[in-house]
């Protein structure tokens, strides 16, 4: 698996200036800055390099290593953003078991509800402690947009033999190697992550040289960065690679690097950390790395201290992401028009009873009492019209007097209700009051008040989803922008469509021809159909703003309805 010779064919981006009392050959190393918790990143790495903690080291001695590395330039000034969006703030709110992103993502898919280009992948390859992963943290910051999925090769070492765990004991196993990493499981990881797919990732364990039993779950990525020692080293995996990023340091700063972090975060001791470094690392680097310098667009030399070339490596970034921008909200209002109603679509009977409450509901001088009142009454009889939809199959019963009743029972495995925040949610203790013990998850969606787009901000999902029938639940959908997107997530967390169960309280008519043209098998479910959406995108007669009447909440000054427009459908 050696790759070849290396050659001067990949352009060489120029080293960083030198800072006043930097010498020619003392690159500023670059700490984390506040932005980098901004949380736009999504990690999935077991650490770098790998040893087997082992002996004692003294931190005083581990200090004395820091002399031996590059000091921080102290003459430079601070390097400015490539980028205008960088806010005092950070674009997201985080609770003790939650993150939620207040800059969401754009939709990653066309008005037909496939995905039209795949995410941005760039490799980052080049020695162990060349600073890969600094660079990549340092790239993601520039860049300063959300969901950007950070792929560690770490993650991806084989599950050793108890014979290879023995050497691994004795520093005897060669982990700088192509073959001791699995390359298919990476190879298949980064093929969903480009589709859009939720994937899972192993978490290695680095004293027991073994996966863990939970993996870590991923997705969203507009940007995947990859990073690794091998990122280079298979010909199936450069063809996934958009971007391929060499991180050129001196070998001795490496080693000292190396040094330093095996002694100081793995227990080390010195001597075999020199040991495995003259057996297994400098061979490796010299015929498997470094030969793969030739196969890079760019070669980055000191690594994170060079600046000038993570700036041109974000610029040309963000122009490729601009490619990718799509406006979906104004095709879907385009299309589908003066066509008959899908035969997906079921609406519950408008039985005296059901207008009666309907007219109770729309009427603008309803209290906030009775509106809540209705609203629950209709939730429930939507919930339990939809549930007519799941599939049964014969079963028989025996009865208290002891006779068979020849019934039906429900045929597939779980049901899990999932709400579009916030109306959604209201629609929760109907789906609860009628199945017992059901799995709830949540999406959060909002109009991005610029572009008009709906956009990504938070999901939560109960574990294997997609073995289930998803009702997924809002209380208004005017254009489909937004029940589109809820769907895509759902999708691309392997949920059959036809096991996915759109249910509103009211739609348009514009987002049940959105939906049912985008994803023919998702059953969609409500009360009633508008026929109109004006040029707001509000549903006319409509309902108004459902979320703010039903929590009480003060309108837009436009009259907007939240789910109608602002934020969600």
């Amino acid at each position: 698996m050696a790759a070849p010779p290396a050659s001067a064919d990949a352009p060489r981006l120029p080293p960083p200036p030198a800072a006043a009392g930097d010498g020619p050959h003392r690159p500023a190393e670059r700490s984390e800055t506040a932005c980098e918790d901004r949380g736009s990143a999504r990690t999935a790495s077991s650490g770098g390099g790998h040893h087997r903690p082992g002996g004692l080291w003294s931190s005083s001695n581990a200090e004395s290593l820091d002399r031996l590395l590059p000091p921080v330039g102290t003459g430079r000034s601070p390097r400015k953003r490539t980028t205008s969006q960088c806010k005092s703030e950070p674009p997201l709110l985080r609770t003790s078991k939650r993150t939620i992103y207040t800059a969401g993502r754009p939709p990653w898919y066309n008005e037909h509800g496939t995905q039209s280009k795949e995410a941005f992948a760039i490799g980052l390859g080049g020695g162990s402690a060349s600073g890969k992963t600094t660079v990549a943290r340092m790239i993601i910051e520039a860049l300063d947009v959300p969901w950007v999925v950070l792929l560690s090769m770490d993650s991806f070492y084989k599950v050793l033999t108890t014979q290879q765990q023995e050497q691994a004991a004795h520093n005897n196993f060669n982990f700088d190697h192509p073959d001791a990493f699995d390359f298919d499981l990476i190879v298949s990881t980064l093929k969903k992550l480009k589709q859009g797919k939720s994937v899972k990732v192993p978490v290695y364990d680095f004293t027991t040289h073994s996966r863990k039993k939970d993996w870590k779950t991923l997705y969203g990525a507009n940007v995947i960065i990859f990073e690794g020692i091998m990122a280079f080293a298979d010909k199936t995996l450069l063809e996934l690679l958009d971007m391929k990023i060499f991180v050129d340091t001196d070998s001795d700063i490496r080693l000292v690097r190396r040094l330093r972090r095996d002694i100081s975060e793995r227990g080390r001791d010195i001597e075999g950390v020199i040991k495995q470094y003259n057996k297994f690392v400098k061979p490796a680097f010299d015929q498997y790395i470094q030969p793969t310098m030739r196969v890079a667009d760019i070669v980055v030399p000191w690594g994170s201290g060079n600046t000038v070339a993570i700036d041109l490596i974000v610029q040309h970034m963000h122009s490729q992401l601009e490619e990718r921008e799509l406006s979906v909200r104004a095709a879907l209002a385009s299309a589908h028009q003066c066509h008959p109603l899908p035969r997906t679509l079921s609406v519950l009977k408008s039985t005296p009873q059901v207008r009666g409450m309907h007219t109770i509901i729309r009427d603008k001088e309803t209290s906030r009492d009775e509106f809540i009142f209705y609203s629950k009454r209709l939730m429930r009889l939507l919930i339990e019209h939809a549930l007519s939809f799941l599939p049964f199959q014969d079963c028989v019963v025996q009865t208290p007097q002891g006779q068979d009743y020849a019934g039906k029972c429900y045929a597939g495995k779980q049901i899990t209700g999932v709400s579009i925040l916030r109306a959604g949610e209201t629609m929760e203790p109907a789906l609860r009051a009628v199945c017992k013990d059901v799995r709830i998850g949540t999406i959060l969606i909002q109009t991005n008040q610029l572009t008009g787009e709906p956009e990504l901000h938070y999901l939560r999902l109960p574990k294997d989803i997609s073995d289930d029938h998803v009702i997924l639940m809002d209380c208004t959908v005017s254009t489909g922008a937004a029940a589109m997107m809820a769907v895509r997530v759902l999708l691309d967390h392997d949920v059959p469509e036809d096991k996915i169960f759109l249910l509103s309280l009211l739609m348009a008519e514009m987002g049940v021809h959105s939906v049912a043209y985008a994803f023919p098998r998702v059953r969609i479910i409500t009360t009633a159909v508008d026929k109109r959406v004006n040029d707001l995108f509000r549903i006319i007669p409509g309902i108004g703003n459902f979320g703010d009447r039903y929590f009480g909440t003060d309108a837009a000054p436009d009259g907007s309805d939240e789910e109608e427009g602002a934020s969600t459908s």
